[in-house]
């Protein structure tokens, strides 16, 4: 008869990038027992690549107990687990080299991929947080090596708690922090960072500055911005909203102010990023580059109702329920390329407006009521059933 085994992986960085370690746990998949442990300090890595890094420590573990065994595999990181099935494409760099190790090892179609909550995960979250504790490895790879403490009689380690997050043992289900949106399910959200630009001169003059023309760039007050933008979004998924995945994309509007925020964005995630033109500003047509002064005086009477009917569109350009639409497009994109991650996104004032009151559900009429400052960061939580979680709108510090 085949032996079966479970291999449980995780893995953490603290500053994503940061010092990061891994853990992993095979198990007897009939009986529960831990026949080997892995642990090791990675030095500074991201969040992702320690998941995979205690993925690799894992299967090689089994594989030195019997490379004939059926193997399991259960993570609590989504990301990792998707992408090893095939149905999520691996972007960056040092997690496409980790995968190909993945693949060099077995063929992922032999493998059972199982995400489970990180409160199922603690056995393999103990030792990732010991290993960045002592900055050194914890064990050998002798895959005869004992367990560091007694080992769990449960397979699933439900009993242990995770320290990326209390769990909750009497009933599995992953922890909601206080203020969370109510939720009796488990299903994992895609979760929208949005992020606008930084302040150009067209955002000092009041000039309605929209997406017919690609400038104007950000000026030295708005790179700050932007930079403070960057830290924040840095901080999630780390000592901010510790239940959100840490960002693994970044898209942005194709507009020179986007570009410019998201590059900024993007050098301090250590990600690319991707145009995405269904995020651009509303094209405000004949009136692009006025004040709301010289809208008034040119067209009496029709740049309020645009504002709080949301169905008027000026001259050549769009309404705020046209920008609306776009959105909506962009929300159900995301949700069909898979879950539990965490991808920011970088626009403008309307659009954002319009991401979030789609996320509401509220009428677009009312949308220009939010108050969506330069370099402000707003985080959506995108759930099939349309009952998204808003779960903080801010700017990245004072004076802004």
């Amino acid at each position: 008869m085949t032996r079966r085994l479970v291999v449980e992986a995780d893995g953490g960085s603290r500053g994503n990038p940061g010092p990061a370690g891994y853990g992993a746990v095979v198990r007897d998949a009939g009986t529960g027992k831990v026949l080997a442990e892995r642990a090791d300090f990675l030095g500074v890595a991201s969040n992702n690549v320690a998941e995979y890094s205690g993925l690799v420590a894992g299967l090689r573990a089994a594989l030195a107990i019997d490379p004939s065994a059926r193997i399991e595999v259960r993570m609590d990181s989504q990301l990792v687990i998707e992408q090893m099935r095939g149905t999520w494409k691996i972007k960056h760099a040092d997690m496409r080299r980790l995968a190909d190790e993945v693949h060099a090892l077995v063929d992922p179609a032999d493998v059972t991929w199982t995400w489970v909550p990180r409160a199922q995960n603690g056995a393999a979250d103990r030792l990732a947080n010991l290993a960045m504790d002592r900055e050194s490895g914890l064990v050998t790879d002798d895959a005869s090596t004992g367990p560091l403490t007694p080992p769990s009689t449960d397979p699933a380690g439900s009993g242990t708690q995770s320290a990326t997050g209390a769990g909750d043992p009497g009933s599995g289900r992953a922890p909601r922090p206080s203020g969370a949106g109510v939720r009796f399910d488990e299903e994992k959200p895609v979760t929208v960072v949005l992020v606008r630009h930084g302040q150009t001169a067209m955002t000092v003059s009041r000039g309605y500055s929209g997406s017919s023309e690609p400038g104007p760039p950000l000026d030295e007050h708005g790179q700050q911005q932007a930079r403070a933008a960057a830290v924040l979004v840095d901080r999630i998924g780390h000592d901010l909203w510790g239940d959100i995945e840490y960002p693994s994309e970044i898209i942005a509007s194709p507009m020179v102010r986007t570009q410019e925020t998201a590059a900024i964005i993007a050098e301090r995630l250590k990600l690319p990023v991707e145009t995405v033109d269904l995020v651009k500003e509303a094209d405000f047509g004949e009136w692009q580059g006025l004040t709301a002064e010289q809208i008034e005086e040119r067209w009496p009477g029709e740049l309020e109702p645009w504002h709080t009917r949301g169905d008027v569109r000026p001259p050549g350009g769009e309404s705020i329920a046209d920008v609306g639409v776009r959105l909506q497009q962009v929300f159900d994109d995301l949700l069909a390329d898979g879950r539990g991650r965490t991808v920011v996104v970088v626009s403008h004032a309307v659009a954002i407006r319009a991401a979030l009151g789609v996320a509401m559900g509220a009428q677009p009429g009312s949308w220009s009521q939010l108050r969506v400052a330069p370099a402000s960061v707003s985080i959506v939580r995108l759930f099939a059933d349309k009952r998204h979680e808003i779960a903080v709108v801010g700017v990245p510090s004072e004076g802004w």
